[in-house]
């Protein structure tokens, strides 16, 4: 049974991230001026600014609500000099300790260009492609790999002789984030022109153990999906591709450091990290973000683009509600994805990135207004 209402919490963390939440929370209560909204929204500081302040990371009490939210929205963590003792990144229990104890395995980046928003790929503004050939999905596997926790120093003396990073690929993890490629694949609403649903796998099978692997147990969950389509690359030569030739993609499964990697590269096609947004999600939780971190240089100036955190919103409704089957949801999301849309188009709301003059502030204010008149 749905829920009558969803518990969101909110995690604006570091630098610009509670500018870009304060303007997703601006359109998440537009979209509630039109009758009672099935959600509510309760907000909570942490991160490195505030382990600096505070000693802690957050506080227990926004650590139990996010363990309990239905969704959480992330702002960004990190501070430039703010670390904890062992040296990691203050805030990393915001990002790294959630997606390890909500189990959230897959870490999805939809990467599309919407009609309106500029690119650099030459160095200079250019508006050639369009949804037409920018729309896939990158599923990066979010738990182990080169991430997970089994590193360490050989110190002798003062001196660091020796580090280690270790390589972990499980079967359960790569099985289950595979399968979730290719159950995306079935339900994406894009299609390829040519009306085939696929699946690429992104490895480096010719050379490492793990990738081989992983391209094994993709054939593997391949066989239960005869109506889409497998596809194969190498890292690198994927790279290249994807620049190159973007139409050819769908959806792209990938080991989690190798999908860090191209996640960010990708976000190049569809108009910069401003416009990136990204959904950890696991089998009972999700969070979701705009990918941009902490931006510190730009933290206090307003400038920053909160396109990416509307994305991060509209993704969260949208699994909210497919998770729940809840109409109400899926249709907020669908309304505020046209608006985006509609506000990307006219081309009038446009931070510094874009080569535009608007306050984020001011972004946020163009939108919610959009999502007012989307909802008349």
């Amino acid at each position: 049974m749905r829920p009558a209402r969803y518990d969101i919490v909110a995690l604006p963390g570091d630098g610009t991230g509670p500018e870009v939440v304060r303007e997703g929370l601006k359109v998440l209560s537009a979209l509630a001026e039109n009758g009672p909204a099935p959600w509510s929204v309760r907000e909570f500081p942490g991160g490195a600014q505030y382990y600096a302040r505070t000693g802690r990371e957050w506080e227990p009490e926004a650590e139990a609500a996010a363990r309990a939210a239905d969704a959480i929205l992330l702002g960004a963590v990190g501070w430039p000099g703010v670390t904890l003792p062992n040296g990691d990144i203050a805030g990393a229990a915001l990002v790294l300790g959630l997606r390890q104890s909500l189990d959230l395995y897959a870490n999805v980046r939809p990467c599309r260009l919407y009609p309106g928003v500029r690119h650099r790929i030459s160095g200079t503004f250019r508006e050639v492609w369009s949804p037409t050939n920018v729309d896939f999905v990158i599923v990066r596997e979010n738990t182990e790999d080169l991430y997970a926790p089994l590193r360490g120093r050989l110190r002798r003396g003062d001196a660091t002789e020796l580090t280690v990073d270790t390589r972990v690929i499980t079967r359960k993890g790569a099985e289950r984030v595979i399968r979730y490629a290719f159950e995306l694949a079935r339900r994406r609403r894009r299609v390829k022109a040519d009306g085939r649903r696929k699946v690429t796998c992104v490895d480096k099978s010719n050379v490492m153990e793990g990738c081989r692997f992983f391209r094994e147990v993709y054939d593997d969950v391949a066989r239960a999906y005869p109506d889409v389509e497998r596809d194969y690359a190498y890292v690198d030569a994927f790279a290249q591709w994807m620049v190159r030739d973007p139409e050819q993609y769908d959806v792209v499964v990938a080991t989690n450091m190798m999908g860090d990697i191209l996640t960010d590269l990708a976000s190049v096609l569809q108009g910069g990290m401003g416009f990136a947004a990204g959904g950890n999600v696991g089998d009972g939780h999700g969070m979701f973000e705009p990918v941009h971190g902490s931006a510190p240089k730009y933290a206090g100036q307003g400038r920053v683009n909160p396109f990416a955190t509307f994305f991060a919103v509209e993704m969260l409704l949208r699994w909210l509600g497919e998770r729940h089957g809840d109409e109400r949801l899926t249709s907020q999301a669908d309304r505020l994805e046209a608006a985006l849309a509609r506000v990307l188009a006219s081309g009038n709301a446009r931070t510094y990135d874009q080569g535009g003059s608007l306050s984020t502030s001011e972004v946020g204010d163009r939108v919610a207004d959009a999502v007012r008149a989307e909802g008349r």
